[in-house]
């Protein structure tokens, strides 16, 4: 989405080699009118898919799931990263732990919010390593429901989250694909960029292989590893 591409390379500000930050306008003061552009264009990709509810995490997916919700008319679910002594005895809860913050807590869902017959739409603002979406797929896994597709602002496409998504069987559709970062330096890769099959470009960056992601003249998809 080039709107979203625009919009961080203006304001968004790589602080290193996996460290994106876009606080200005997504996860700390939020532009709304932006908002409810993502929320729409989300809502248009998803439109054909039957989408029953959208979820997301709390707490920085709330927002552009918020206006997903609004465009595809149907009730926004936020899985609490916090458990509340009004959930007890009804909920499905699962231990997620979050690489990039060094953390782990319960994400919760209480059980009369969903339904297995409800088709889910998660959104949520980065996939880097796949940890919250997956725990959220077992969250409405276990309730029976499907996880529909999953929406997401930036991915980090150096990081193994997709791939760990679409080899569990789930449709990923983001809005901006990161490919490289480094301080001061933000790549980024078209929609259907393959993905490095199970491989950290960063990883590889440390050792001094460089990776090159593009399609030959038949359009044929092609990575090419350089070794320095």
């Amino acid at each position: 989405m080039k709107l979203l591409e625009e919009r961080i390379k203006k304001d968004g500000k790589a602080l290193g080699k996996t460290v994106l930050k876009v606080d200005s306008f997504i996860n700390h003061q939020v532009d709304s009118e932006f908002m409810d552009a993502l929320g729409k264009d989300f809502a248009e990709h998803f439109k054909e898919y039957g989408i029953t509810k959208v979820f997301t995490i709390e707490s920085s997916g709330i927002a552009p799931a918020l206006m997903t919700a609004k465009y595809l008319d149907v009730p926004m679910v936020i899985l609490k990263k916090q458990t509340s002594k009004i959930l007890n005895g009804k909920v499905y809860q699962t231990r997620v732990t979050s690489f990039t913050k060094g953390t782990s807590y319960e994400l919760t869902l209480y059980q009369d919010y969903i339904d297995q017959n409800d088709k889910v739409l998660l959104i949520d603002d980065f996939l880097a390593n796949g940890e919250a979406a997956m725990g959220a797929s077992r969250l409405i896994k276990e309730s029976g429901a499907d996880l529909t597709g999953i929406g997401i602002l930036i991915e980090k496409s150096f990081q193994k989250g997709r791939k760990r998504l679409e080899d569990a069987g789930y449709y990923v559709y983001s809005q901006a694909r990161v490919g490289r970062l480094d301080k001061d330096l933000i790549e980024f890769l078209p929609e259907d960029a393959p993905v490095l099959e199970g491989v950290d470009e960063q990883e590889l960056l440390l050792n001094n292989i460089f990776v090159f992601q593009g399609k030959n003249m038949t359009g044929n998809s092609l990575i090419l590893y350089f070794i320095f």
